[in-house]
């Protein structure tokens, strides 16, 4: 039998009852998938760092440099520090995806929908000042009364140098508190216009470098530093080790203590995972390092501050670059990805509509078979209570028509076996009218 002779006997009815179900069960399963999926990541990724040469503003350089490997481009947005940063993040007419925070500077409010990264690496506060003009040079109470830089308006640097002042009754009303940061502050201490800077920042900060190797100038050994981090809890206590900066000068030249808060990454909760994967995978190459104040691979690491961590920073500190990045592309990992997404629930529709699918096809079929034969076992019943009641051709005229009917059905090739043995049981009816009705 030919192909175009067996579609004939197929019964497109019922291929229809099934398929057009089945057809609306998949669309609803990948409508249901399309609600879950993410969009495909953007090229792009804004975040907003800190002042000209500071340490927010290097690493983004260095991150520039990892996310362009993955066809990702980042945008810097220079700012006046961790504060500005902040206000950055919670409006939500600026495109802006991360930013660079302080801790200590940031306190969450209930409408923020903003996710720390974790921790990224110690910020340490360095606090010169000329020997000249300040006598002591270990307690903060030594700066009362002196004209000290204390970070731009906006910065992490004045938050943080006003909370240490303020608790040692230092303010401005007894020394002179200069709102300015920058490497010009170099230039202003050199002409005897400052006695003190407050830097925050790693060492490789263009200002502390230049500072610790200035003439005249000295790091402040905070005596109390100890004590600065019972009061304030987002602290930490820091040793610069005897010769950490330049063995063979023996500089410094006795341990120093310090105290630093922590550098954390805060970004927007619609930031896209991919992005945010990528973002821990720089962070995990640019801060893995060893430095002064930390162990090779110590940092990034599980944060503690007042914002939730992101649900995908959380997966990398357990589990490492995503699986799929492992072996293939960016692009092509995210792709698959996000295709599995929608797979998930279109197989858990498909393999049971493969499963039952033939099934309901075949009971359609057979039902209109065991429909005639339902007409013929009435037919039957009607001869055996009253033989009479029709004449023999009236009888074999509603035989007939059964028959005529049953001739009718389309039926595929794997269920004529059912058809024939009804046609059969119809023959065995014929007869036994012919027996038991008059000629």
């Amino acid at each position: 039998m030919t192909m175009p002779e067996k579609l004939k006997l197929l019964s497109w009815r019922d291929i229809v009852f099934v398929a057009l179900p089945s057809l609306l069960l998949v669309f609803g399963a990948f409508w249901l998938a399309a609600q879950f999926i993410k969009p495909a990541p953007p090229d792009q990724l804004v975040v907003s760092t800190g002042g000209e040469g500071g340490a927010y503003q290097r690493f983004a350089a260095s991150y520039k440099d990892v996310l362009a490997r993955y066809g990702i481009t980042l945008v810097e947005k220079p700012s006046a520090g961790s504060i500005e940063n902040l206000e950055r993040l919670r409006n939500p007419g600026l495109e802006v995806d991360a930013a660079f925070i302080q801790g200590g500077t940031a306190s969450r409010k209930e409408e923020d929908e903003l996710v720390s990264l974790g921790d990224f690496y110690h910020e340490p506060l360095w606090i010169f000042y000329r020997e000249a003009a300040v006598q002591g040079g270990d307690r903060l109470l030594d700066l009362k009364g002196k004209r000290v830089a204390i970070g731009g308006a906006g910065s992490g640097t004045r938050h943080l140098a006003m909370e240490l002042l303020a608790a040692n009754g230092v303010d401005a009303s007894n020394t002179q508190l200069i709102e300015a940061g920058g490497l010009g502050l170099l230039g202003r201490l050199r002409k005897n216009e400052i006695d003190a800077i407050f830097a925050v920042g790693p060492t490789q900060s263009a200002l502390v470098w230049s500072l610790l190797y200035t003439p005249g100038v000295r790091l402040m050994n905070l005596t109390h530093a100890e004590a600065y981090t019972r009061l304030f809890p987002h602290l930490a206590r820091l040793v610069l080790p005897r010769g950490a900066i330049d063995l063979a000068r023996d500089f410094p030249p006795h341990d120093i203590q310090m105290v630093s808060p922590m550098a954390t990454l805060l970004v927007r909760e619609d930031t896209h995972p991919a992005l945010i994967g990528l973002l821990m995978q720089a962070a995990s190459e640019v801060h893995g390092e060893p430095g002064v104040f930390q162990k090779p691979r110590e940092f990034p690491r599980v944060g503690h501050n007042e914002f939730p961590l992101s649900s995908e920073a959380e997966r990398y500190y357990k589990s490492g670059k995503p699986f799929l990045q492992r072996y293939l592309p960016f692009w092509a990992a995210t792709l698959i990805d996000r295709m599995v997404v929608m797979l998930v629930p279109l197989l858990a529709v498909l393999l049971p509509l493969f499963k039952f699918a033939p099934q309901i096809y075949g009971w359609r079929v057979r039902s209109r078979i065991y429909r005639r034969y339902g007409e013929l076992k009435f037919l039957e019943n009607e001869i055996n209570e009253d033989p009479g009641r029709h004449t023999r051709a009236e009888w074999l005229e509603k035989l007939d028509l059964i028959e005529k009917d049953a001739s009718n059905i389309r039926t595929p090739l794997t269920f004529t076996d059912i058809l024939y043995t009804l046609r059969g049981h119809i023959d065995l009816v014929r007869d036994m009218i012919l027996r038991r009705t008059p000629g």
